[in-house]
């Protein structure tokens, strides 16, 4: 089963999204990627809860 979430953003979730494809820019694959990876450690840390960043990595792998 599927975790849900509710928008945690809110009303800047666009502006979110918006700052995360600026931040791609003028990047080749391997750099995004890269990036993508950074982005994701930098979360988890911030996250600070190891079950939680398990329900959440479940949760994106289930999207695949």
């Amino acid at each position: 089963m599927r975790e849900t979430y509710e928008m945690g953003l809110g009303a800047r979730g666009d502006e979110g999204y918006e700052a995360l494809v600026a931040a791609h820019e003028g990047l080749d694959e391997a750099q995004s990627h890269a990036l993508n990876a950074r982005i994701v450690l930098l979360l988890a840390n911030r996250i600070g809860d190891v079950d939680e960043l398990k329900t959440i990595l479940k949760t994106a792998r289930s999207y695949a």
